[in-house]
């Protein structure tokens, strides 16, 4: 194959062509700024509202429950500042995880620095939150518990409507990031017992630089950014018209589309890792074995170095990672797989390959093919490997 083969859809995605073929004009005819009274600036606050309308309807949500942001850091920055400083009254103890994403990890780190006391809950070996320990956790003086919906890189999906219920049966606000579970899976705020939640728009077809946090009528959170009256007076700043336009489009789109797509984006996810789990040994997927998000699939490979294994895939043309693109730059491990227990060798030599509508059967075995091939080398060049056959040559 000379084409890319693009299997990194949980650290961006392709935006779809309707979704840029809505947002042109915005660009062009309809340049209009929403806030002023004129007819040009109409035609676009009724563009931005109806994209509004459209998530809202989604979520099972109410419109004026939908505030549009620049993506999912700042929905996450923004529920939780938000909520710490509008409960502080009642208390100063937030719940989260080990495995969330660093948006929610170093804000809490920030909130730490300003008094806030945070519980970090562990999670079993498949990334799945322990209610009991949950429940455990609650203080009196608990006023947020943030969870994510499913992770970004060993896409387990949480229980999350059981964990909203347990919120609202302490009288606590419940957060959840769903960036990656928002378009892959149906989410109704109502069921689930949701309260506040954060989505970005380029994890579903969609434009980057546009997210939205829904926020329950009711919550007394201020604003994030302060100036003008825009989003009804809780996020300042001029609407990004097309980046709402191609948001609502996505979103619409991945609606329309989810049942048929998702079931098969997790046949080939399954494909994938049953090839790759029984033709290559001493591998590990990580993550639920079947709740999880739909085109996710993350391995650890022992004996090798993920980076080494990531720069010989590019070589053929194959886009993977070894986890949050968020922490590409950094040499340490995964915090995700070591809060499920791998130490730090096995860590280290994981991969994440994550599906789109696009992905083939053909490029999943090319895929396969190659890392086999790229393992078996690694391999022959690792001390670690070679003195672990020594020892175990019936293994070989």
């Amino acid at each position: 194959m000379n084409k890319v083969i693009y299997l990194d859809n949980a650290a961006t995605t392709k935006p779809a062509p309707e979704v840029v073929e809505a947002m042109l004009p915005y660009y062009t005819e309809h340049y209009g700024n929403p806030s002023a009274i004129y007819s040009i600036a109409a035609e676009c606050k009724e563009a931005v509202n109806s994209s509004r309308d459209t998530i809202a309807r989604v979520l099972g949500a109410k419109s004026n429950e939908i505030y549009f942001t620049a993506g999912g850091t700042e929905s996450d920055n923004w529920a939780l500042k938000a909520a710490y400083e509008a409960y502080s009254s009642k208390g100063n103890h937030i719940i989260t995880t080990k495995i969330e994403h660093h948006a929610i990890l170093h804000t809490c780190d920030y909130l730490e620095s300003k008094g806030c006391e945070v519980t970090y809950l562990d999670v079993d070996e498949y990334g799945v939150v322990d209610l009991e320990q949950l429940k455990a956790a609650i203080r009196p003086e608990t006023i947020l518990i943030s969870i994510m919906f499913g992770n970004n890189e060993i896409g387990t999906i949480e229980p999350i409507k059981e964990i909203g219920r347990i919120a609202h049966e302490n009288g606590i606000v419940f957060h959840t990031d769903a960036v990656q579970a928002f378009g892959q899976v149906p989410i109704n705020v109502d069921e689930m017992n949701i309260d506040m939640l954060s989505a970005s728009g380029h994890k579903l077809n969609g434009p980057k630089g546009i997210g939205f946090l829904y926020i329950r009528k009711g919550l007394k959170l201020r604003s994030f950014i302060h100036g003008g009256a825009q989003e009804r007076k809780r996020r300042a700043g001029t609407e990004n018209v097309p980046g709402i336009v191609g948001l609502g489009k996505a979103v619409e789109r991945a609606d329309r589309t989810m049942k048929e797509r998702t079931a098969r984006e997790a046949e080939l996810r399954d494909y994938l890792i049953k090839r790759v789990t029984e033709e290559i040994p001493f591998t590990r997927l990580n993550g639920h074995p079947e709740n999880r998000l739909p085109n996710n699939a993350n391995f650890c490979f022992r004996f090798i170095e993920g980076e080494s294994m990531l720069i010989m895939l590019d070589m053929k043309g194959i886009c993977g990672s070894s986890g949050s693109a968020c922490t590409s730059g950094s040499l340490d491990p995964s915090h995700v797989l070591l809060a499920i227990g791998l130490p730090h060798e096995i860590a280290h030599g994981s991969l994440r390959l994550t599906l789109s509508e696009e992905t083939t059967r053909d490029e999943i075995d090319f895929v396969v093919d190659n890392l086999k091939e790229i393992i078996a080398k690694l391999r022959s060049m690792s001390p670690l490997y070679e003195d672990y056959i020594a020892k175990h040559p019936e293994e070989a």
